[in-house]
């Protein structure tokens, strides 16, 4: 069902508490890791150019063949928040793009990933405002030409590369891709990714003085 607005609380010290652990290398796969693997969108989703984020997720709905571009869900972002759209794996027409990234950066929105496609990679990557999608295609949406930009629901549940994503999700993203932390897990979840980067931390300095593969499997129970 379209044209459905919804809102979620944030929570901006629990969001700190990922910001820390994107510190480390690999986030998205240390997040991974202590979901049990749980949470990895499809492999096709990936960052347009170097890029790392976290955030609460904004999600949009889109009418798959009837592609509009989201800007209500750039009016309902906060500071904070990552974008989410179902843009049903197209890869012909964009749903992103510089201008629309723009405006979201003024609004402290940190990114937006999308199950489709999205353009304007050069001016996003000046302005450091990351996308991660399907593809890339200069081909825009008809929003430009019709005035249309109402078909769409924000803030209900969608699936985005294969993995459903709920509004105030946690959304982890970086070179390798996405991971995706429910918001009912995520105090928990975090505090597992915190401990597991620690360790991974450690098992770097052991490498570093030329430790062996028996070494730091007797110490660290795995590589």
């Amino acid at each position: 069902m379209l044209k459905v607005y919804n809102d979620f609380e944030r929570n901006p010290d629990l969001l700190a508490k990922f910001d820390k652990v994107l510190e480390c290398f690999s986030a998205t796969a240390v997040f991974a890791d202590v979901q049990y693997r749980l949470g990895v969108m499809d492999s096709g989703i990936k960052p347009a150019f170097r890029a790392k984020t976290t955030g609460q997720a904004v999600t949009v709905q889109l009418s798959k063949g009837d592609l509009v571009d989201p800007l209500k869900a750039l009016e309902m972002g906060q500071e904070g928040d990552v974008i989410v759209v179902d843009a049903g794996g197209d890869p012909n027409t964009s749903v992103c793009g510089g201008l629309m990234g723009g405006l979201a950066l003024n609004r402290g929105i940190r990114g937006m990933i999308v199950d489709g496609a999205g353009r304007d990679t050069d001016e996003l990557e000046a302005i450091d405002w990351p996308i991660w999608t399907r593809a890339i295609t200069p081909r825009g949406t008809h929003t430009m030409f019709s005035g249309r930009k109402e078909e769409l629901s924000i803030n209900v549940p969608i699936q985005c590369g294969s993995v459903v994503v709920n509004p105030g999700d946690f959304i982890v993203a970086d070179l390798m891709g996405v991971t995706v932390v429910p918001l009912e897990k995520a105090e928990e979840v975090v505090k597992l990714a915190q401990e597991q980067a620690d360790r991974e931390e450690e098992t770097r300095k052991w490498v570093a003085e030329g430790k062996t593969i028996e070494d730091l499997l007797n110490e660290f129970g795995r590589i």
